[in-house]
């Protein structure tokens, strides 16, 4: 889909680095429709090649998860939108991975809440919201399966409203913005109705989802919120960064377990598109990477300035 692209706007005498980037992540329950709707989005998002085959739910990566249609380890893909990346998160869905659902939901600015158009919103749901809302990020909901024939679109809106009112939602949280959707067709609207396309999906996340705060000219502060593993890059830490800009080849340091800090230098550097890494030579203040080449960095660590830590 091209690079990321970054323009510079004067603001009384300063310069602001202008970051077209979106973070949010998807929360679900089983079967309400997850990865059918990545998997549509990073279609009509033209992620693929035209002659491109793409197994279907792309997001489900690891055999147990496609066996039992549930999401264990959080996984990043992206898409571009009129020149903006949008990085999209999964979340797992059960409370025994809490550790892991709040270290993703710290890569995200906002949520996108998925929920079944008959079944309404199920347990899964419920914990990972909890922590999202506790975090204030920003939340969008999504009724899917609009076409089903025991569709109860307007209960089950009104059963949203309670949850989050049960959840203790801030009032700005609870004006939060509505789309209807049928992921398996591909297709989005902003009324109960069948849309054409999921162009509003991708029009109301722009519109909605806050652009990443950091500074990309500040002091590096990068964290690591999971280990991946390569058979070609061996070990990957997938960072969220938070200031300054990572480069290929520059000195940092590694603050690990009880403030241990290491020298060390960033040798690989990947952002995310679709579902491949994409090598680059730097990455700047909210966005989601990849490192790979980082001796013993593990979840937790910060990567940070070489001088002043």
């Amino acid at each position: 889909m091209g690079r990321l692209e970054r323009g510079t706007l004067p603001v009384r005498g300063f310069v602001f680095m202008e970051k077209n980037l979106r973070n949010i992540a998807i929360i679900a329950h089983v079967d309400h429709g997850k990865t059918t709707l990545v998997d549509t989005m990073l279609r009509q998002a033209g992620t693929f090649r035209a002659n491109e085959i793409v197994q279907e739910r792309v997001m489900d990566n690891i055999d147990l998860e496609r066996e039992r249609g549930i999401t264990i380890m959080a996984k990043s893909t992206a898409l571009t939108y009129k020149g903006v990346k949008v990085n999209i998160v999964d979340t797992p869905g059960h409370a025994d991975f809490g550790g892991e659902v709040e270290r993703t939901l710290k890569m995200v600015d906002a949520v996108l809440l998925l929920v079944d158009a008959s079944e309404g919103p199920l347990p899964q749901t419920r914990f990972v919201l909890k922590k999202a809302l506790e975090l204030k990020l920003t939340p969008l909901l999504v009724i899917n399966k609009i076409d089903r024939p025991d569709a109860r679109i307007q209960e089950v809106l009104n059963e949203v409203y309670d949850l989050f009112i049960d959840l203790d939602a801030a009032e700005d949280q609870l004006d939060f913005p509505v789309i209807y959707t049928n992921a398996r067709k591909g297709t989005a609207s902003m009324e109960p109705v069948e849309g054409e396309n999921l162009m509003p999906l991708f029009d109301l996340i722009l519109k909605t989802v806050p652009e990443p705060a950091g500074d990309p000219t500040g002091k590096l502060q990068m964290l690591v919120t999971n280990i991946d593993y390569s058979d070609y890059l061996g070990r990957l830490a997938i960072c969220r960064i938070f200031s300054g800009t990572a480069r290929i080849g520059e000195a940092v340091s590694l603050i690990g377990d009880k403030g241990k800090i290491t020298k060390t230098k960033i040798t690989s550097l990947y952002t995310f598109q679709g579902l491949e890494r994409v090598p680059t030579q730097e990455a700047i203040a909210g966005d989601i990477v990849s490192l790979a080449g980082v001796e013993g960095i593990n979840i937790g660590d910060t990567i940070s300035d070489a001088n002043s830590p």
